[in-house]
């Protein structure tokens, strides 16, 4: 998608801090981030929200929550972490991409915010 952020960070348009990459998704440091830790994860596939998801995304769903996991043991987060993804205006997404946020290094509180 031509005016995707997202889509220019992949693309190598808009440069990013990358943490991990791979032939399926991109993983790079949060610009603003609310932890110590803060990694985006998106898939290299441009879907806009998760409401856009289908059946035919599972696998690449899984991969992402997969890698989720690996990168949490490689930044250190044994105490735990959170991963959230934010789907439409109302529930905070800004950048219609999906995306994944790996978030820790401190202790998480609930409710967010």
């Amino acid at each position: 998608m031509q005016d995707c952020l997202f889509c220019k960070i992949i693309a190598g348009e808009i440069p990013a801090q990358k943490v991990y990459e791979d032939d399926q998704v991109l993983a790079f440091k949060d610009i603003a981030p609310v932890a110590p830790v803060h990694v985006l994860i998106i898939p290299k596939q441009h879907i806009a929200t998760l409401e856009d998801l289908t059946a035919e995304n599972a696998e690449l769903m899984g991969h992402i929550l997969v890698t989720a996991a690996k990168l949490a043991k490689e930044l250190g987060l044994a105490k735990g972490y959170r991963v959230v993804s934010n789907c439409k205006e109302d529930g905070g997404q800004t950048v219609y991409h999906i995306h994944f946020h790996l978030i820790g290094g401190r202790q998480m509180q609930w409710p967010p915010g």
